[in-house]
């Protein structure tokens, strides 16, 4: 969830006068209950992308009233199209959660706190959730996620999936991870900690550089990686120069959609990484 442009509440004027009617009007008079099923099995709502990710996993359609919209977008979704296909979705503003009457609204902790007031006066239930930067972070929020939906058994088993204990043989790979925008991912994130434990060396750690700086085309060129991971479609990262930069450095695509999220992202970040460096390995 490092891509907290997730729950951005009302972005428009109109959204604005919307969610100030619905404060008004939950501050006014009590708010209609909402409709509860299951006890055990809450209906939900998820405002955030990578939320979404686990509880498709976890939880069957009928639980899940809506998705964030963010799941229906192929460049900020780590969900498959056909099954992000299944589930509505809402635009993230209080109004639309409100009239879905769900028992439990998960959300990022980057939730505007209007909206959250708005949901909590209206009798809902909302819970918030941060970026998990390690796999053991990560495998304990799917579980925390899966508790709440009342599904610990399937929270249990994609945890299971998710700290599957790594086997690199062989010596690191120097490795650059460019980002969208020509960056790179800060040594305290998810991704470069799978990084390492595939069996990658950070080429941007070994330059002291941080999170979110910017790597131009240039200093790639100048300093090549043995490995150079594409994950951006700036002029720099698509620009023909790079072809001639093949021989000496590994040169390959990495979807960025496997970089922002935990959960059922994990398995798939790793996969990828392990057949990039099965390439490494065998060229000449």
């Amino acid at each position: 969830m490092a891509r907290d442009r997730i729950t951005t509440g009302t972005k428009t004027a109109r959204g604005l006068a919307l969610l100030a009617g619905a404060l008004l009007c939950a501050a006014c008079a009590p708010a209609a209950p909402a409709a509860r099923g299951d006890p055990a099995h809450p209906t939900i709502v998820s405002l955030n992308p990578c939320l979404d990710a686990i509880l498709v996993e976890v939880a069957p359609p009928a639980q899940v009233l809506a998705l964030s919209h963010y799941s229906r977008d192929a460049g900020a979704s780590s969900i498959p199209a056909p099954v992000a296909a299944r589930y509505g979705v809402t635009g993230g503003t209080a109004e639309e959660v409100i009239a879905l009457r769900p028992d439990l609204v998960l959300a990022s902790i980057f939730l505007p706190q209007p909206t959250r007031t708005a949901l909590e006066r209206a009798g809902l239930r909302v819970e918030t959730f941060g970026s998990p930067a390690t796999v053991a972070d990560s495998a304990a929020q799917v579980r925390e996620v899966a508790a709440l939906a009342g599904r610990t058994g399937e929270g249990a088993a994609l945890a299971a999936r998710i700290s599957t204990t790594p086997s690199t043989p062989g010596p690191a790979i120097d490795a650059l991870l460019w980002q969208e925008g020509e960056i790179i991912a800060g040594e305290q994130t998810l991704i470069a900690e799978l990084l390492r434990q595939e069996g990658f060396a950070s080429h941007a750690a070994a330059r002291g550089l941080r999170q979110a700086d910017r790597v131009s085309l240039e200093a790639v060129l100048a300093d090549p990686p043995q490995v150079l991971l594409v994950a951006g479609g700036a002029a720099g990262q698509r620009h023909p120069v790079l072809e001639g930069q093949r021989k000496a450095t590994h040169i390959a695509p990495f979807d960025p959609a496997l970089i922002y999220c935990g959960g059922p992202t994990i398995p798939k970040a790793r996969a990828r990484l392990r057949a990039i460096r099965a390439e490494v390995e065998r060229r000449p």
